[in-house]
């Protein structure tokens, strides 16, 4: 079912979508590790907040709807926060 949405729904090849889940990973990952060092921290955010304006923009130009582009839309604005935090956490440092 997520092939067949990215590939056919979305109008995106394989490559994107391994691409994307391997940054979504990468970035999940790199979160946790900044839980002791700090410095991942941001990198993984904003990462994820702009894998997240790409998610919102696309469910939106499918004609998906708002509902279906508020999740992303959610998790833009946490990773935006996160980065924001985790940046004048390290500028006070």
């Amino acid at each position: 079912m997520i092939v067949k949405n990215f590939t056919e729904v979305y109008g995106y090849g394989k490559l994107i979508m391994y691409g994307v889940g391997g940054i979504e990973v990468t970035s999940a990952i790199g979160l946790l590790i900044g839980i002791i060092k700090k410095g991942f921290v941001p990198i993984s955010s904003g990462a994820l907040a702009v894998l997240m304006v790409g998610a919102t923009t696309t469910h939106l130009m499918v004609g998906q709807g708002v509902e279906v582009a508020l999740k992303p839309f959610i998790f833009f604005v946490l990773n935006v926060v996160i980065f924001l935090v985790s940046t004048s956490e390290s500028v006070e440092d």
